[in-house]
C-alpha cells in the first residue's frame, strides 16, 4: 500500500481523484481517529461523490472535535437546507456567525446558504464581504450579482456580471447572468459568446448556458431565427447532460391518478388546522410569479418564495430515500402516511415565514403534484393554480434554462407529452376535489388585471387592498426566472409569442394536436 499524507489527499481531491483522496483519509484516521482535517476531507470527498449522508456525518464529527471550525458549520448549514432541516441549518449558521470567520470561501458559502433560505439581504452582506476580501474572485462577483437581481438592483447586478466576465471571460454562467439581467442593444455580447462556443472548449453544460443566453439576447434584438436556433441548440446540449426517463414519469402520473381520489381523501385522518399557507402552483413560466406578487402585495401576506419544504416533508414522513424528488414509489408510499405528520413537518420548517404575517405564499410550481397531499395535510390551506395557453406554456419552458428541475423541457416532443399529462392530472384533481383549487388564467390576468385580482383576493378570504395592483413597485426579493420581468406592470407581450416560431415548433404543435390538447 502506498503511504499517503493528508496533503496528498487534498491534492487528489482538487484533481478529481476521489479514490486516492478517500484512501488518504482512511490512512490519516487510522493513525489518529480524532484528526480534524481528515474528517473534514472525508466530508469534502463525500460531497464530490454525492454522498450527502456521509458528508453530513463527517462534518458533524469535525464540529464535535472542533466547535470553532467555521467551514464545517457552513457545509452543515448547506446540507441541512438541502434536506429541508431549516432549524438545523439556522443553528449551524448561528455558529458560523459566532465564529466570525475570515476565510472568504466560508463567507461566500454562508451567503449561498442564506440565499437558499430566501434571506437575500443577509446573503448580500456576506457576498459583499467575500468580494471585498478578494475583489477579483469571479464567483463572489457572480453570486453578488445574482442576489442583487433577486433584490431588484438590476443595474448593480449588470455591472457585477460585467466585472466577473472581465476576470473570467470563459464563464458561461456569468455570460448567462448578464444576458438575463439587461436588454441587449447590439450583437456585441452575442458575438463574444458565439466565439466561446466556436472554440470547442466549452463543456455541454457550459454550451447550454451560452446558447440560452444568445437566444435571449437575440429575442431582445428581434432576431427571431437566431433566437430559436440558439434555444434549440441550448436545449439539445442541456438534454445531453440530464437524465429524464419518460416511462418513469408516465408511471408516476398514472399511480397518482389511481391512488389519490375523493375516497382516498375522505378516508384520511385529520391533518393540521393551520390556515396560513397559500400555495401558488402549476407549470413553470405560466404567470405564477405575477400572481404571487399580486397576492403578497397584500399587507397580510408574506412572500416565502419557491419553498422545497412540502416535498421534503412528504419524503421524510414517507421514509423515502430515493434520490429522485418525485417518483411512483414515493407517491404510493406517501398515500399511507398520516397527513398530520406531513403537515407538522411542513409547518415546523416554515415557522419563520409564518411568524412574519398571518399568511404566506409558497410559490413552487411543481407542487401541483402534491395537491392531494396538501389537501390532506393542510385542509385549510389555499391552492391557486395558474392556467396558460398550452403552446405559450410549453414554449416558455423550452426556451428557459432551469437549474435542476423540469427535465422534460429540453425536447419538443417530451415537453408536449408532459404538458398533456399535466393537464390530464389537473382535470382529475378538479373532478375528485371540486371547489378546492382556485384556477387563475394568465391571459385573463395579463389583459385585465384588476377584476381578476379582486376575484382572487376575495377567493382567498382577504379584504381588497389597492396595493395588490402595484406589485411591480414592491422591493421584496424574487428568486425565479421572472425576477427581472416582475419589476414592471402586467403586460400582454408574452401572449401568443410562440406563433413567431410556428414553423420551428412544428414537432411540439403536432404532438399536442395528436394528444387532443388545444394550442391556445
Amino acid at each position: 500500500m502506498v503511504s499517503l499524507s493528508l496533503a496528498d489527499g487534498f491534492a487528489a481531491l482538487n484533481r478529481g481523484d476521489l479514490a486516492t483522496a478517500g484512501e488518504a483519509c482512511k490512512q490519516a484516521l487510522g493513525d489518529n481517529p480524532q484528526h480534524v482535517p481528515a474528517h473534514f476531507l472525508v466530508g469534502l470527498v463525500a460531497l464530490e461523490g454525492q454522498q450527502r449522508k456521509v458528508a453530513h456525518d463527517a462534518f458533524k464529527s469535525v464540529v464535535k472535535l472542533d466547535r470553532d471550525h467555521a467551514a464545517a458549520w457552513a457545509h452543515l448549514a448547506k446540507l441541512n437546507v438541502g434536506e429541508g432541516r431549516i432549524a438545523a441549518a439556522e443553528s449551524a449558521l448561528k455558529e458560523v456567525r459566532r465564529i466570525q470567520p475570515n476565510d472568504p470561501m466560508v463567507i461566500e458559502l454562508t451567503g449561498t446558504v442564506l440565499n437558499s433560505l430566501g434571506e437575500y439581504e443577509a446573503a448580500e452582506l456576506f457576498f459583499e464581504r467575500a468580494h471585498q476580501m478578494v475583489p477579483k474572485n469571479p464567483s463572489a462577483l457572480m453570486n453578488l450579482g445574482n442576489v442583487r437581481v433577486f433584490l431588484g438592483k438590476i443595474d448593480d447586478a449588470v455591472g457585477l456580471f460585467k466585472q466577473a466576465i472581465a476576470l473570467e471571460p470563459n464563464s458561461a454562467q456569468c455570460h448567462w447572468g448578464l444576458a438575463n439581467s439587461e436588454k441587449a442593444k447590439s450583437r456585441e455580447h452575442i458575438d463574444q459568446m458565439q466565439g466561446l462556443i466556436e472554440t470547442g472548449r466549452q463543456s455541454k453544460r457550459a454550451q447550454g448556458f451560452l446558447h440560452y443566453a444568445i437566444g435571449k439576447e437575440s429575442e431582445d434584438l428581434g432576431d427571431w431565427p437566431t433566437a430559436f436556433s440558439a434555444f434549440s441548440q441550448g436545449a439539445k446540449a442541456r438534454r445531453e447532460t440530464v437524465e429524464f426517463n419518460e416511462a418513469d414519469e408516465i408511471a408516476m402520473f398514472e399511480a397518482i391518478k389511481a391512488t389519490y381520489t375523493a375516497d382516498w381523501l375522505a378516508a384520511r385522518p385529520p391533518g393540521m388546522e393551520d390556515s396560513s399557507p397559500i400555495f401558488v402552483l402549476g407549470q413553470p413560466r405560466t404567470g405564477t410569479t405575477l400572481i404571487e406578487r399580486v397576492i403578497t402585495s397584500h399587507s397580510q401576506v408574506f412572500s416565502a418564495g419557491e419553498l422545497q419544504q412540502f416535498g421534503l416533508a412528504v419524503r421524510r414522513a414517507s421514509r423515502h430515500n430515493d434520490p429522485k424528488r418525485f417518483s411512483r414509489d414515493l407517491f404510493l408510499t406517501a398515500a399511507e402516511v398520516d397527513p398530520a405528520e406531513i403537515g407538522q413537518m411542513y409547518l415546523r420548517s416554515t415557522a419563520k415565514q409564518r411568524a412574519k404575517k398571518p399568511f404566506f405564499v409558497d410559490k413552487l410550481p411543481v407542487n401541483y403534484l402534491n395537491i392531494p397531499l396538501i389537501l390532506a395535510a393542510l385542509p385549510n390551506a389555499k391552492i391557486v393554480h395558474l392556467v396558460r395557453g398550452p403552446m405559450d406554456a410549453c414554449f416558455a419552458s423550452f426556451k428557459q434554462l432551469f437549474a435542476d428541475a423540469y427535465l422534460h423541457s429540453y425536447d419538443q416532443g417530451e415537453m408536449a407529452r408532459h404538458h398533456a399529462r399535466y393537464r390530464d392530472l389537473m382535470a382529475h384533481f378538479h373532478a375528485e376535489f371540486p371547489g378546492r383549487i382556485i384556477d387563475v388564467s394568465y391571459e385573463d390576468a395579463a389583459r385585465d388585471l384588476e377584476p381578476n385580482a379582486r376575484r382572487l383576493i376575495a377567493a382567498l378570504g382577504l379584504e381588497w387592498e389597492d396595493a395588490c395592483l402595484n406589485f411591480h413597485e414592491s422591493s421584496s426579493g424574487v428568486a425565479t426566472a421572472s425576477s427581472v420581468q416582475v419589476r414592471e406592470p402586467a403586460h400582454t407581450r408574452s401572449i401568443g409569442r410562440w406563433r413567431r416560431y410556428e414553423t420551428e415548433l412544428a414537432p411540439m404543435v403536432t404532438e399536442l394536436e395528436r394528444l387532443g390538447v388545444p394550442l391556445d
